[in-house]
């Protein structure tokens, strides 16, 4: 199939850009790297009057180191670029190595972040980072700008706080202290969407771990923090007693839905799977930076 028929405008800046979706509300749908929107439009499961693509926005392409040691992101960063950035490497190791999970190389040279994040497919990587790294969204209008947390943004399955006249503009990640990080993820094949897939951070000193992060997506119609199983093991010394105990704090009130490619039982047992070598991971990974 071939899309319907639509208008189509190319702004030359954000503030044109949030203009025109002001004047067009309910009726306008923005398109960056347009791996999504392209096979929606399609397959005319979206039919609107006007496409606002923002690919010239160069003022939204960008990498920026933050005072507190964290990043600033722009929204039409490309996925290739969060893999490949030595910057994002020192900084957040664990955002290249799930990168390079994301679908296949041809699109994450054209997928953005910003993209990702406001499609909300609850079995794409990056709203599960975002989540994880305690992300603020940058959100912009015609009426000014706003942050939300990335706990806030994702509502349900494809599904966000943006209004129809609000754009993502940039993606703040606050700095954090962690020396052990670990994802993983279980897809039939490689490039497909994950069937579920987890990520861990973790701060230990002295042997013991000062803060732990937990993550989870496509096990629920969001990505999902467990904090039961940050509360495990904080103050641990991370045995394999309490690791088990933080797998089962993490996957005991999982709901999944069905599909055709896994029951909600597959999905809770590879959740656990996932989980407890994300952990494992990160383990082994603050022993050899800490040896």
């Amino acid at each position: 199939m071939k899309p319907a028929p639509f208008d189509y405008c190319c702004p030359d800046s954000v503030a044109e850009a949030v203009e025109v979706l002001a004047a067009n509300k309910g009726e306008a749908k923005v398109m960056a790297g347009g791996q999504s929107l392209g096979p929606m439009l399609n397959f005319r499961v979206v039919r609107p009057a006007l496409i606002v693509d923002v690919s010239r926005l160069l003022e939204l392409d960008y990498v920026r180191q933050r005072k507190d040691g964290g990043l600033s992101i722009g929204a039409l960063t490309r996925h290739r670029e969060l893999e490949t950035s030595a910057l994002v490497a020192a900084r957040f190791p664990v955002i290249p190595e799930t990168m390079r999970h994301v679908a296949h190389l041809a699109i994450r040279n054209r997928g953005t972040i910003g993209g990702s994040l406001s499609h909300a497919d609850p079995a794409a990587e990056l709203p599960m980072l975002v989540r994880l790294l305690d992300a603020q969204i940058a959100i912009s209008s015609a009426r000014g700008e706003r942050s939300v947390s990335a706990h806030d943004f994702f509502i349900g399955p494809l599904s966000t706080v943006l209004d129809e006249d609000e754009l993502v503009v940039r993606i703040e990640l606050p700095g954090m202290r962690h020396n052990g990080w670990g994802f993983e993820e279980f897809s039939r094949r490689a490039g497909d969407f994950a069937l579920a897939a987890a990520g861990v951070l973790l701060d230990v000193s002295d042997g013991k771990v000062r803060d732990a992060r937990v993550a989870m997506m496509g096990v629920g119609d969001t990505p999902l923090r467990s904090h039961e199983a940050e509360d495990v093991l904080k103050g641990s010394d991370l045995g394999d007693d309490v690791v088990e105990r933080a797998v089962q704090a993490a996957c005991s009130g999982l709901e999944p839905s069905e599909d055709l490619h896994a029951s909600p039982a597959f999905r809770r047992h590879l959740a656990s799977v996932l989980v407890r070598r994300c952990i494992q991971k990160a383990r082994g990974r603050t022993e050899r930076r800490l040896a």
